[in-house]
Protein backbone atom coordinates (compact mmCIF):
# COMPACT_ATOMS: atom_id res chain seq x y z
CA UNK A 1 0.00 0.00 0.00
CA UNK A 2 1.17 3.82 -1.12
CA UNK A 3 0.50 6.72 1.33
CA UNK A 4 0.66 9.78 -1.88
CA UNK A 5 1.42 13.25 -1.12
CA UNK A 6 3.96 15.84 -0.83
CA UNK A 7 5.43 15.65 2.74
CA UNK A 8 6.02 18.92 4.45
CA UNK A 9 9.05 19.69 6.84
CA UNK A 10 6.73 19.22 9.82
CA UNK A 11 6.94 15.72 8.60
CA UNK A 12 9.94 14.93 7.78
CA UNK A 13 10.62 16.11 11.38
CA UNK A 14 8.34 13.45 12.53
CA UNK A 15 6.05 16.61 14.22
CA UNK A 16 3.09 15.17 12.71
CA UNK A 17 1.46 12.06 10.95
CA UNK A 18 -0.43 11.61 7.78
CA UNK A 19 -3.83 10.40 8.26
CA UNK A 20 -5.89 8.60 5.85
CA UNK A 21 -9.44 6.95 7.00
CA UNK A 22 -10.61 5.52 3.78
CA UNK A 23 -14.23 3.80 3.00
CA UNK A 24 -16.03 2.11 1.04
CA UNK A 25 -17.50 5.43 -0.48
CA UNK A 26 -14.23 7.25 -0.37
CA UNK A 27 -12.00 9.07 1.22
CA UNK A 28 -13.45 10.39 4.66
CA UNK A 29 -10.62 12.03 6.59
CA UNK A 30 -7.42 12.56 4.61
CA UNK A 31 -5.05 15.05 6.69
CA UNK A 32 -1.80 15.90 9.28
CA UNK A 33 -2.24 15.35 12.33
CA UNK A 34 -0.66 14.82 15.65
CA UNK A 35 -2.31 11.50 17.68
CA UNK A 36 -5.19 9.20 16.57
CA UNK A 37 -6.57 6.51 18.39
CA UNK A 38 -7.36 3.19 16.95
CA UNK A 39 -9.50 0.11 18.55
CA UNK A 40 -7.41 -3.05 17.90
CA UNK A 41 -7.76 -6.54 18.68
CA UNK A 42 -5.42 -6.13 21.20
CA UNK A 43 -6.96 -2.76 22.55
CA UNK A 44 -6.23 0.81 21.78
CA UNK A 45 -3.24 1.89 20.27
CA UNK A 46 -1.97 5.66 19.79
CA UNK A 47 -0.16 6.22 17.03
CA UNK A 48 1.93 9.33 17.17
CA UNK A 49 4.56 11.16 15.01
CA UNK A 50 7.96 8.43 14.54
CA UNK A 51 5.62 5.06 15.17
CA UNK A 52 6.86 1.78 14.53
CA UNK A 53 5.41 0.23 11.08
CA UNK A 54 2.11 -1.72 11.90
CA UNK A 55 0.06 -3.47 9.67
CA UNK A 56 -3.09 -4.86 11.74
CA UNK A 57 -6.62 -5.07 11.96
CA UNK A 58 -9.19 -2.19 13.43
CA UNK A 59 -12.03 -3.54 15.28
CA UNK A 60 -15.65 -1.66 15.49
CA UNK A 61 -14.97 1.25 17.92
CA UNK A 62 -14.27 4.60 18.12
CA UNK A 63 -11.33 6.25 16.32
CA UNK A 64 -10.41 9.64 18.17
CA UNK A 65 -8.01 12.25 16.28
CA UNK A 66 -5.69 14.88 17.89
CA UNK A 67 -4.85 17.44 15.04
CA UNK A 68 -2.47 19.60 17.05
CA UNK A 69 -0.04 18.56 19.92
CA UNK A 70 -1.16 21.08 22.41
CA UNK A 71 -5.36 20.27 21.78
CA UNK A 72 -7.36 19.66 24.40
CA UNK A 73 -9.83 16.39 24.48
CA UNK A 74 -12.42 19.12 23.77
CA UNK A 75 -11.06 19.40 20.16
CA UNK A 76 -10.53 15.56 19.50
CA UNK A 77 -12.95 14.36 16.16
CA UNK A 78 -14.57 11.41 16.75
CA UNK A 79 -15.00 8.45 14.32
CA UNK A 80 -17.61 5.43 14.47
CA UNK A 81 -15.82 2.15 12.64
CA UNK A 82 -16.94 -1.15 12.14
CA UNK A 83 -13.60 -2.74 11.67
CA UNK A 84 -10.78 -2.57 9.25
CA UNK A 85 -7.20 -2.57 8.09
CA UNK A 86 -4.72 -0.63 9.94
CA UNK A 87 -1.40 0.21 8.26
CA UNK A 88 1.17 2.50 9.80
CA UNK A 89 4.18 3.19 7.97
CA UNK A 90 7.14 5.94 8.22
CA UNK A 91 5.53 7.67 5.64
CA UNK A 92 2.09 7.88 7.20
CA UNK A 93 -1.07 5.77 8.68
CA UNK A 94 -3.88 4.82 6.54
CA UNK A 95 -7.09 2.70 7.98
CA UNK A 96 -9.39 1.16 5.41
CA UNK A 97 -12.98 0.61 6.81
CA UNK A 98 -16.43 -0.33 5.01
CA UNK A 99 -17.75 2.61 6.74
CA UNK A 100 -16.48 5.66 9.11
CA UNK A 101 -19.32 7.94 10.87
CA UNK A 102 -18.13 11.23 12.32
CA UNK A 103 -19.33 11.91 15.67
CA UNK A 104 -20.40 15.43 14.30
CA UNK A 105 -22.79 13.49 11.71
CA UNK A 106 -24.26 10.76 14.47
CA UNK A 107 -28.09 12.29 15.92
CA UNK A 108 -27.93 10.62 19.17
CA UNK A 109 -31.74 9.98 19.60
CA UNK A 110 -31.84 7.91 16.36
CA UNK A 111 -28.88 5.98 16.84
CA UNK A 112 -30.71 4.76 20.31
CA UNK A 113 -33.67 4.29 18.74
CA UNK A 114 -31.68 2.01 16.41
CA UNK A 115 -29.72 0.03 18.89
CA UNK A 116 -33.06 -0.63 20.60
CA UNK A 117 -34.47 -2.33 17.23
CA UNK A 118 -31.51 -4.18 16.74
CA UNK A 119 -31.79 -5.93 20.52
CA UNK A 120 -35.16 -6.39 19.57
CA UNK A 121 -33.50 -8.10 17.12
CA UNK A 122 -31.22 -9.83 18.79
CA UNK A 123 -33.80 -10.86 21.17
CA UNK A 124 -35.68 -12.84 18.43
CA UNK A 125 -33.84 -14.11 16.14
CA UNK A 126 -34.69 -17.65 14.80
CA UNK A 127 -31.94 -19.28 13.26
CA UNK A 128 -28.05 -18.69 13.12
CA UNK A 129 -28.01 -15.96 10.31
CA UNK A 130 -30.48 -13.95 11.79
CA UNK A 131 -29.09 -13.79 15.42
CA UNK A 132 -25.08 -13.07 13.30
CA UNK A 133 -26.91 -9.49 11.56
CA UNK A 134 -28.56 -8.93 14.60
CA UNK A 135 -25.42 -8.68 16.62
CA UNK A 136 -23.24 -6.88 13.80
CA UNK A 137 -26.75 -3.99 14.25
CA UNK A 138 -26.34 -4.09 18.04
CA UNK A 139 -22.13 -3.52 17.75
CA UNK A 140 -22.78 -0.58 14.77
CA UNK A 141 -25.28 0.95 16.72
CA UNK A 142 -23.49 0.78 20.02
CA UNK A 143 -20.25 1.98 18.82
CA UNK A 144 -22.30 5.15 16.96
CA UNK A 145 -23.72 5.76 20.36
CA UNK A 146 -20.53 5.94 21.88
CA UNK A 147 -18.82 8.36 19.31
CA UNK A 148 -22.18 10.79 19.32
CA UNK A 149 -22.02 10.53 23.34
CA UNK A 150 -18.15 11.43 23.44
CA UNK A 151 -18.63 14.14 20.66
CA UNK A 152 -20.99 15.67 23.02
CA UNK A 153 -19.35 14.95 26.16
CA UNK A 154 -15.89 16.77 24.95
CA UNK A 155 -17.78 19.80 22.75
CA UNK A 156 -19.41 21.20 25.92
Amino acid sequence: MVLYGTWSTEREEGLIVKFQLVTLSGMKLDDDVYEVVLPTAAGEIAVFPGHEPVVGIAVPGAIAVRHEKGDANSKLDYFAITGGVIEINPLGLKVLVDEADSGEDIVEAETKAALDRAIKLRDSAKDQVELEKAHQLVDRHAVRLKVAELHRRHRR
